[in-house]
């Protein structure tokens, strides 16, 4: 059996990750090392403003232990390679933190079990299959992908590797998030006729002019498969940044708020509609798709998903997520759940209502299903078919008709043309990459 397997095997189950204010050696904590023999070696690729939270977990995790980190910006990249060998300075066995500025040299080491993908949408896909080529599970950011040919991708590889693949819809492990899709589930709001899910609207073309860059930024990695243009500081901040950089309103990089928090709001929709393996079939866009509201996505059962508020019964616009059924309302979003009537939400489930999977937090479950290897909370293909409702929600915006989707052979009804748009053109050498 080889080492990594046995590291595996032998991983024992521990407590949740604890947070400390700066990095200081874990012998000031008074933390005792577990045996290398019982932690889950980790790479993590790109290492900006939300990866640097991630960063902090596992090296503080005491399931599991840094390896190597890969960043394009030289200041970042130093930063990150710092801040865990600090943490690891009592360790008198680690080696040190390999600092890469290509994701394949760190995916191509033996000693890593597993990879986290902190990068822009556009750089998720590929990174994520050479890692399940080389054997390492994946928890990758949300969105999962850019197009959705690559959300296909993902399903495949990761079923045929047999990798552990969690996306980073965090949402799936809160609690508000779980009680509502519980409530909606188990019929407690009778039929469900309308789900209304408020996120931002599509992406747009990059029209970002010239700036001069200073040395350290390998922009061509950066940019990857995505078009060649000159440097823009709002693509990539120089450095450590304390803000997420706006890539994500560029279609060449990100489908914009209807990608970003749609990734999780229409994540929870799918979920409380059991449509994990699922998604619509008809997207219509609105009379004016230059708005960037008012899609609705028509589901085989007649449910309608729109994008866009809901008006509660009191008569108060409401974000976030909104399921209304014959006989009642949900209402939730981070850190809110309501319901109308109160009962639908405060009262724990019955003998008979059956209760959704518990996660003990989302990246402890992803290290308990690298050690029992089942599926995780938010699996590689629930990502998938989320992020694939907010594509075709994108596609409908960006080409103003309606779309009919088939689901289950994840193509359009009838309609070449948009069949074309399940995927986009990558730059060399890219566009010679195959999954």
């Amino acid at each position: 059996m080889s080492a990594k397997l046995s590291r595996r095997d032998f991983i024992k189950t521990s407590g949740a990750a604890f947070a400390i204010p700066a990095i200081v050696p874990a012998s000031v904590l008074g933390r005792q090392d577990t045996p290398p023999s019982e932690r889950i070696t980790v790479g993590v690729i790109g290492v900006g403003y939300q990866a640097r939270g991630h960063l902090n977990m596992l090296i503080r995790h005491p399931d599991t232990k840094v390896l190597a980190v890969c960043e394009v910006d030289q200041k970042r990249r130093e930063h990150a390679k710092h801040m865990v060998e600090e943490w690891y300075s009592d360790d008198k066995e680690y080696k040190g933190c390999g600092a890469y500025t290509d994701f394949r040299e760190l995916v191509a080491r033996d000693d890593i079990d597993a990879v986290l993908i902190g990068t822009p949408d556009h750089w998720h896909t590929i990174p994520s299959v050479e890692a399940m080529k080389h054997g390492k599970d994946v928890y990758c950011e949300k969105p999962l992908t850019l197009t959705i040919a690559e959300a296909k991708t993902l399903i495949d590889v990761t079923r045929r590797r047999s990798r552990v693949f969690q996306v980073g819809s965090q949402q799936r492990s809160a609690r508000e998030f779980r009680i509502a899709c519980e409530a909606v589930r188990n019929g407690r709001i009778g039929k469900i006729k309308q789900v209304y899910v408020a996120v931002g609207g599509p992406s747009r073309p990059c029209d970002l002019g010239a700036e001069e860059m200073e040395p350290g930024l390998d922009w061509d990695m950066w940019l990857g498969p995505a078009p060649m243009r000159p440097y823009n500081s709002v693509l990539s901040p120089r450095g450590i940044h304390n803000h997420f950089p706006d890539w994500r309103s560029f279609k060449e990089y990100s489908g914009g708020g209807m990608t970003d928090w749609g990734a999780h709001h229409f994540d929870i929709a799918q979920w409380g509609l059991g449509m994990d393996e699922s998604g619509p079939v008809e997207i219509i866009p609105p009379d004016d798709p230059k708005r960037g509201q008012g899609v609705r996505f028509i589901y085989a059962n007649g449910v309608e998903v729109i994008h866009g508020g809901w008006t509660n019964p009191e008569g108060k616009g409401m974000g976030g997520v909104n399921f209304v059924g014959e006989s009642g309302s949900v209402h939730v979003d981070r850190g809110q759940l309501q319901s109308w009537p109160e009962s639908v939400v405060k009262e724990p489930l019955g003998a008979s209502e059956k209760p959704l999977y518990k996660s003990p937090g989302h990246h402890q479950d992803w290290f308990n299903c690298i050690r029992n290897r089942k599926r995780p909370i938010c699996d590689v293909e629930i990502g998938a078919r989320s992020v694939t409702v907010c594509h075709l929600g994108n596609l409908a915006y960006w080409n103003g008709r309606k779309l009919k989707w088939d689901p289950k052979r994840w193509r359009f009804v009838g309609d070449r043309e948009a069949d074309t748009w399940r995927d986009r053109e990558r730059r060399s050498p890219w566009n010679k990459w195959r999954a």
